[in-house]
Order: structure tokens, then sequence, then C-alpha cells
């Protein structure tokens, strides 16, 4: 029996080497996929970020083009002083160059556009008085019977296309704004969206 007994522990350790090997190629392998994955995790946090940056930029420059009446005025050119042509540069890391560039395109346009009835204004309010002001009614005159005033109330659209060269970052932002206009803009068929 003791022969038997010596025989035995010499094929446990052979197996226990075979098993530590497997355990530790599993162990590999695991670390190997926790790496990836965290590696994944990682890719697709900076991509969110990103597209979040190009986003965020797109809706800044709406902004400011809705801050200021030139894009009443001229569409083609409602960023003055961008980087181009209805085109604004912002430098989103700090670095003191510019990283996305927001043009936009199509030129804002006017969606809808509705003349305001004089029936409409309250002739208290300083806005509804200038829209009021030299109107006439006078029959026999053309246009006279229509009641319109000298002011239309417009929906304007604005879209705002992002991009980040470096990063391949992209977002579009529409953005409606409603405001009012002379009624002589209601019929300049070269601001309505096409």
């Amino acid at each position: 029996m003791n022969g038997r007994r010596a025989a035995l522990p010499g094929r446990q350790r052979g197996i226990t080497l075979i098993v530590g090997l497997i355990m530790l190629v599993l162990l590999l392998l695991m670390g190997v996929s926790a790496f990836n994955l965290t590696r994944n995790n990682a890719a697709i946090t900076a991509n969110m970020q990103n597209r979040q940056e190009a986003v965020n930029a797109a809706m800044q420059a709406t902004e400011q083009v809705i801050s200021k009446t030139q894009f009443i005025e001229t569409p083609e050119n409602a960023m003055p002083g961008g980087c181009g042509t209805n085109q604004s540069c912002f430098d989103v890391n700090g670095d003191g160059s510019d990283d996305i560039t927001v043009t936009l395109t199509p030129q804002p346009c006017i969606k809808k556009i509705q003349i305001i009835k004089n029936a409409s204004l309250d002739l208290t309010e300083p806005d509804d008085q200038v829209c009021a002001q030299g109107v006439t009614q006078n029959l026999g005159v053309a246009g006279a019977t229509t009641g319109d005033s000298l002011c239309a109330e417009s929906v304007w659209e604005i879209n705002a296309s992002a991009s980040d060269p470096t990063t391949q970052a992209a977002a579009t932002v529409t953005t409606g704004v409603a405001v009012r206009v002379p009624a002589d803009n209601a019929v300049d068929a070269t601001k309505a969206c096409s």
C-alpha cells in the first residue's frame, strides 16, 4: 500500500500544474476583456463629449444670431465678424486655436409671415403704436380696406451645422424664432425658406 500512495502525489502535481496554467490563462483573458471594455467605454464617452461640444457650439451660434437683428436685414451675412460668411469658430479646449466651425446652412429664412391687422393692435403698447403710425383708412385708396398694419409677425428658421475636423464630431441644431418685422418683408421672396 505504501507503494501506491507514493505514486498518487506525483500524478496530482502534474494535474495541479495544468489546472494552474488553465486558471492563469482564464485570468489573463478576463483581464484583457476588462481592459478592452474599459477602453471601449472611454472611447464612447469621448465621442459623446465631442458631439455634445458640437451641439453646444451650434446652439451658442444660433443664440448669437438671434440676439441681434442682423439676420432679418441680411440673412446671407447673419454672423458678422465670424471666421467666414455665416460662420463662427469656437475654441472648446482653451488652447487658443479654433476647434469647431459652425455654419448657418441654409441661411436664416422666413418660414411663416402674417400681416398684423390694425384691429388687433394695442395702441397703449409702444411696439404696437409703431405699427399703426401712418395708417389711414381712406375709402377708394387701393389697400385701404384691408385693415393691415405696417407690421407682420414672422417665424424664422435658423439652421446651424457644427463640425470638428479633428474628432469628426458633427451636429446640426435647428431653431425657430418669432420676430415682428415690417410688413414689407412679407413680400420679400428672397428671405422665404425654399
